[in-house]
């Protein structure tokens, strides 16, 4: 059974639109089999509802073109590097039997990210062990990637995505119970995250595109050499 081209995982939905979802368009756009499996409901999130979430992801993967997107249910703010939820995470890898794998970059201010990071990479280690939970067949991820969240390093790969970036703006839109204030009357609760943050995500990939020529680009960091098959 053919598989997933791209699995990408984040901590909350709109953890990997907010780090590459012009990458995913752009394969997307291309043919290529993408999914996004988001750890927890964010049911801590101080806006919005865990069903107002759930439709605003499906808005996302709508813009997006996902093949598949699916919801752990791992407790917001209660991510842990144990055997219950790396399991999880092995089983959503040995179904969908992703070529790549992207995850959070293990340095960044929010805790859940970094927790997802750390799952993820045991996961990863352990899908490939036939002994481990042989129920399911063991699967070799072919490479890792980690994107960028609140937090940006040096990036080691850029992905020009100046294209598809329309694609990348309807799925932050989407997510309007995090990014905007609502009209009328409500509880809204002001954070970081509606105080212009999507704007600074785009200026975030501005600048990243400006160092290479491209008008937006996202970066990832790799772990290890990443090997090429010639410079030309």
């Amino acid at each position: 059974m053919n598989g997933l081209d791209i699995l990408a995982f984040g901590a909350h939905p709109d953890d990997v639109e907010i780090g590459m979802a012009g990458t995913i368009a752009k394969h997307t756009a291309q043919g290529f089999k993408v999914g996004i499996c988001d750890l927890t409901e964010a049911e801590m999130s101080s806006n919005g509802t865990v069903d107002l979430r759930r439709e605003e992801a499906k808005q996302a993967s709508v813009a997006l073109r996902l093949s598949v997107r699916e919801n752990l249910r791992l407790p917001d703010r209660g991510l842990q590097v144990c055997s219950e939820h790396i399991d999880a995470v092995v089983e959503v890898i040995r179904r969908h039997r992703p070529r790549i794998v992207f995850m959070p970059y293990w340095e960044d201010r929010h805790p859940d990210h970094i927790q997802c990071s750390r799952i993820v990479q045991e996961a990863v280690f352990n899908a490939k062990l036939r002994r481990y939970l042989p129920e399911l067949d063991a699967h070799l991820v072919e490479q890792v990637y980690f994107y960028f969240i609140n937090d940006v390093a040096s990036a080691q790969l850029l992905v020009d995505v100046t294209a598809v970036y329309d694609m990348k703006r309807a799925a932050l839109h989407a997510y309007a119970s995090q990014f905007t204030k609502p009209d009328g009357s409500g509880t809204f609760v002001a954070t970081p995250l509606n105080q212009g943050y999507v704007e600074r995500v785009e200026a975030r990939d501005t600048l990243l595109g400006q160092t290479r020529g491209f008008a937006f680009a996202e970066g990832f960091v790799v772990k290890g050499p990443y090997a090429v098959s010639s410079f030309l």
